[in-house]
């Protein structure tokens, strides 16, 4: 049972109750202007059902301004709130229905503008159930958030694909999207819907996505393939004209001036830039192989990439892929050397403009420079653009480049004032001082530039020799170019070689002057002159008597020299004069060799031939006598016979077809080659690793290289060794196992 004090105070707060809700009023009249007010406002704030209730007319804002006083004043507020969210809660299947409605339609359709009218539509509905300003702003929001909160609710799981076509509707259009017939221009009214239904902040990243997307679109279509252009000023102007635009619907939606929306735009502005160049970037990444094969009509897009990457660090990136598409599109077997070495020569010049420290240069060239060193041609190649003989007619050295002497990398001077640290990326074999011009980084390849000066001699005397008229000014000048490249003193024996070709023309004229012959040798001093094709052949007949001849006056003139012929280099214009006719050809001294010997008799065999001139292998000699059978003048018979014949047989059907003859047939290569000289000298010193082999069994390659290195002259490293030790063992003179050298004993 309650207490009289329990029942006091009951009774004490219900009196105050109702003296709070009849406010003072006499009787229960203020109960009742309470009811009123409570009617008035639920009226007002009643969800309606736009898609039955028909228009109504404006409410009485004083009366309902002055019911929600009356309900203020007896502090109803919280209630008639928690009665209106009730309302909403039982009218929102109104809302579900809608969007069931049009999400569908889009599925069917895939129409964004279906989107954009579901967007407006839940618009209306926010505004028919929107309470009046004049209530407040806890009212207002608490309205907001829920209508919001059953919006995002009943939103299926496709939504997000269909707000991001219609948000991807509103920008500009691309170049090839505007061929498409458009019936509508784009709806720019959705934003202020997004920011009402407050999609704007929920959607916020799949917005920027969509932005990101267009730009790498934009990029692609307008900058693929295009590099004799700069593309990034034009599509920073493009950002500038088309997107900022669009941008400020989306990022700048509360300014109120000009100013407060470019402060408001700087922070993503400046994130879309960063996507620009991220973009372009990736997109001359990939083409960065392309591009560099079309330097230097590429530059401008070799600057945009530079710029890029100084935005974008993405420098590793780079080096990838261009190590990647020169492993698979140069370095194979089936690439010509030559173009290996224009293509390294792009190279180097290109990332000299992306890079100037040259710590992208340093990681791609190094798989390009080890394999032209395993390259045989990598020397030859080189120095035959030097002194512009390469086959193509191009050449690795710009002419407008500077000729200076050859650069190597020195040690960094730290007092320097204008030093700086090496970049951030670079490796620890990085030096940033390494050599600057074309033609050093290409020598540098190679440990020693004795391998070029040897080169060089090899191919000036190669160009000596082919030369026929006399002129020699391009090799003087050739001379002159590379004595301030390699210096003085390697080009020495060079000008010992110039020096001998006119000097032999001297001498020439003079044994001429003396006693005339139909021979004009090239005099030369054997031991200034690489090694040339040595032989045994000795020359029949009258070419054996005019030699004699030449070398007594010569001796006449030059008591102290002798001439060593070589007969087997050189042209001879001859003169066959048989009975029904005469052939004229030049031909080398082999062939004319051998139809000289036919004076003797009109019959040989190919052995007798071959005995009678000595030192000629059967090869050349049915080579050379095939030169006389395709001209007619030998006819080869049974059991390699061959016959002159006196008076030309006629042609058959059956016969053999007579080959048309050059005028002036090729000539052998008169000087020995680096690489044969090499091969030579590897064989005297296998003398050495047999005899090491013998006395010490099984060595591993380093210690026969250690003790290759007593004997005289040798100067190979290790691979050069491992390399011959290699082919040794393909021809089974040596064995390996476990890294041990040992004869093969048969």
């Amino acid at each position: 049972m309650a207490t009289d004090a329990v029942r006091a105070q009951v009774a004490a707060k219900w009196q105050d109750s109702f003296n709070r809700l009849n406010r003072g009023q006499p009787g229960i009249t203020g109960l009742m202007a309470l009811s009123e007010a409570w009617n008035i406002a639920s009226e007002f704030l009643h969800p309606r059902d736009l898609t039955t209730t028909p228009t109504q007319k404006e409410p009485n804002m004083s009366a309902i301004k002055i019911a929600f006083d009356v309900l203020s004043k007896s502090r109803m507020l919280p209630m008639i709130l928690e009665s209106f969210l009730e309302d909403m809660r039982k009218q929102q299947h109104l809302i579900t229905a809608e969007v069931n409605t049009y999400m569908s339609e889009f599925e069917n359709s895939s129409d964004p503008r279906v989107i954009g009218r579901l967007v407006h539509r839940l618009v209306e509905w926010y505004k028919a159930w929107h309470p009046a300003p004049e209530l407040g702003h806890t009212i207002l929001s608490a309205y907001t958030l829920s209508f919001q909160t059953h919006v995002f609710s009943v939103l299926p799981p496709s939504f997000p694909r269909a707000f991001k076509a219609l948000v991807t509707s509103t920008l500009p259009k691309l170049a090839s999207d505007e061929d498409q017939e458009d019936e509508e221009p784009p709806d720019m009214s959705v934003w202020g819907s997004f920011e009402t239904l407050g999609l704007v902040e929920r959607y916020e990243s799949l917005i920027a996505s969509v932005c990101y997307e267009h730009i790498e679109a934009y990029v692609l279509e307008e900058c693929r393939g295009k590099w004799s252009e700069s593309m990034l000023t034009g599509l920073r102007e493009w950002m500038a004209t088309k997107v900022v635009p669009w941008m400020v619907y989306s990022y700048a939606r509360g300014a109120k001036t000009p100013d407060e929306a470019k402060h408001m735009l700087q922070g993503v502005g400046s994130r879309f830039d960063f996507h620009i160049c991220k973009t372009l970037c990736d997109l001359r990444t990939s083409e960065i192989f392309d591009i560099i094969i079309d330097y230097p009509d590429s530059l401008n897009a070799l600057n945009d990439l530079r710029e890029c990457l100084q935005r974008v660090d993405q420098r590793a990136e780079l080096v990838s892929t261009l190590r990647y598409a020169n492993k698979k599109r140069l370095l194979h077997p089936g690439a010509d050397t030559k173009d290996i070495l224009t293509q390294y020569v792009s190279i180097i010049r290109c990332l000299r403009i992306i890079d100037p420290p040259g710590v992208l240069l340093f990681k791609v060239a190094d798989p390009i420079r080890r394999y032209l060193r395993e390259r045989s041609d990598t020397i030859r190649c080189i120095v035959a653009s030097l002194v512009g003989d390469g086959e193509s007619g191009d050449s690795l050295v710009d002419e407008n480049e500077p000729i200076q002497p050859l650069q190597t990398a020195e040690v960094e001077d730290y007092a320097d004032p204008h030093w700086e640290p090496e970049p951030i990326d670079a490796g620890p074999d990085f030096r940033t001082n390494k050599p600057s011009d074309v033609i050093s980084t290409l020598v540098s390849i190679y440990d020693s530039r004795d391998l070029f000066v040897k080169e060089l001699q090899v191919l000036l005397a190669q160009r000596l020799l082919a030369t026929k008229d006399g002129n020699f000014e391009k090799e003087r000048r050739n001379i002159e170019i590379l004595k301030v490249r390699f210096g003085e003193a390697a080009l020495q024996v060079c000008e010992v070689m110039l020096k001998d070709m006119t000097d032999s023309r001297r001498i020439d004229q003079h044994v001429q002057s003396q006693k005339a012959s139909v021979i004009h040798p090239t005099i030369i001093s054997r031991h200034f002159w690489p090694p040339l094709q040595a032989t045994n052949i000795v020359m029949p007949g009258q070419l054996q008597e005019m030699q004699e001849s030449y070398a007594k006056e010569f001796t006449t003139f030059k008591p102290d020299k002798k001439l060593s012929w070589l007969p087997h280099l050189g042209t001879v214009h001859i003169d066959v004069e048989l009975t029904d006719r005469t052939v004229s050809t030049q031909v080398p001294p082999l062939e004319a060799a051998f139809i000289e010997l036919f004076l003797e008799k009109d019959l040989w065999t190919i052995e007798d031939l071959v005995a009678k001139l000595g030192g000629v292998d059967k090869a050349s000699a049915l080579k050379s006598l095939g030169t006389w059978v395709d001209l007619g003048v030998l006819k080869e018979e049974e059991d390699f016979k061959y016959r002159l014949l006196e008076t030309a047989e006629a042609e058959t059907s059956g016969g053999r077809a007579h080959a048309p003859r050059p005028a002036i047939a090729e000539e052998p290569l008169a000087v020995v080659t680096v690489q044969q000289q090499q091969a030579e000298q590897m064989r005297v010193f296998w003398k050495f690793i047999e005899g090491m082999l013998t006395n010490l069994g099984s060595l591993s390659l380093d210690r026969i290289q250690t003790m290759l290195k007593f004997a005289p002259t040798y100067d190979r490293n290790i691979d050069q060794l491992g390399a011959f030790m290699e082919a040794a063992r393909r021809e089974g003179l040596v064995t390996v196992q476990d890294g041990m050298w040992k004869l093969n004993k048969k």
